[in-house]
C-alpha cells in the first residue's frame, strides 16, 4: 500500500524555501511567464529546465544564482550541449538581460559551460527565438526564478508547472502535464508543494490552486 502524500499550496520564494526544507517536491507556478516559457522549452525537447534569481532580489530567503549556473553547466556537460538563458527585460538588448544575471553567468563560466543564446521571457513563443532542443534552459526572473532558486538551495527536486497555453499544449493539457510530472517525481518525498510565484499575482494563485486540486483528484494515494 502506498502511503499517503501531502499536498500543500503556498506562495513566493519564502514559501518555496520552507517547502523544500520540509522535504516536499516543489512545483513553481509562474504563469506570466517563467513556468510557461520553461514548459514550452520542454515541449520542444529541452534537456533540462532551471530557474534562477537575478543578481538583485528583495526575497527574504537565501538565493545563489551562481550555484544554479554551475549546475546548468554541469548538466550541459553531461549532455554534451549548450545553455540558453531566458532573462528580462522583454524589450531590450541581450546586454541588458545579461546585466541582470552576472552571478548565473559567473557560475556557468567557472564550470566552462557554453551560453548559446540569451532570449526574453515571452512564454509560449520563447522557443521560437533560439534552438532549445537538447539544451539546458535557465529562466532568470524576479518571481518564478527567485522561487525556484530559493527552493533549489535546499534540495534539487524543484519543477515547474503552468495552466497557460504553451507552444505545443492548450486547454487542460499544460495543467495535466504538471500533474503527471509531479506524480512521476514525488518518489518517497512527504508530498508536493505547489508554489504560486507571487502572492500579488492572482493568475499564479488561481493556477496553483487548480493544479493542487487536480493533484488531489488524480492521485488517489495523495491527500490534501
Amino acid at each position: 500500500m502506498v502511503r499517503s502524500k501531502r499536498i500543500s499550496m503556498t506562495t513566493d520564494a519564502s514559501g518555496a524555501w520552507h517547502a523544500a526544507r520540509e522535504g516536499l517536491l516543489v512545483m513553481v507556478v509562474d504563469v506570466i511567464d517563467m513556468s510557461t516559457t520553461l514548459e514550452s522549452a520542454l515541449d520542444v525537447g529541452a534537456y533540462r529546465v532551471l530557474g534562477a534569481s537575478p543578481d538583485f532580489t528583495r526575497a527574504p530567503v537565501r538565493v545563489y544564482p551562481e550555484f544554479i549556473g554551475r549546475e546548468a553547466a554541469r548538466l550541459a556537460r553531461e549532455a554534451g550541449t549548450g545553455i540558453v538563458i531566458v532573462s528580462e527585460p522583454r524589450v531590450g538588448s541581450d546586454e541588458e538581460r545579461l546585466d541582470r544575471c552576472r552571478g548565473l553567468v559567473r557560475g556557468i563560466e567557472i564550470e566552462k559551460g557554453c551560453i548559446e543564446a540569451v532570449v526574453p521571457n515571452l512564454g509560449a513563443e520563447t522557443p521560437r527565438l533560439a534552438e532549445m532542443r537538447d539544451r539546458v534552459v535557465v529562466a532568470v526572473t524576479d518571481t518564478g526564478g527567485v522561487a525556484f532558486d530559493a527552493a533549489f538551495q535546499e534540495q534539487r527536486d524543484v519543477i515547474t508547472g503552468t495552466v497557460a497555453r504553451t507552444l505545443a499544449q492548450k486547454g487542460l493539457q499544460p495543467a495535466l502535464t504538471a500533474v503527471r510530472r509531479a506524480r512521476e517525481l514525488v518518489g518517497d518525498k512527504e508530498g508536493i508543494a505547489v508554489v504560486a510565484a507571487s502572492r500579488n499575482s492572482q493568475e499564479d494563485i488561481l493556477a496553483a490552486q487548480f493544479i493542487a486540486s487536480l493533484l488531489v483528484g488524480e492521485l488517489p494515494d495523495i491527500q490534501p
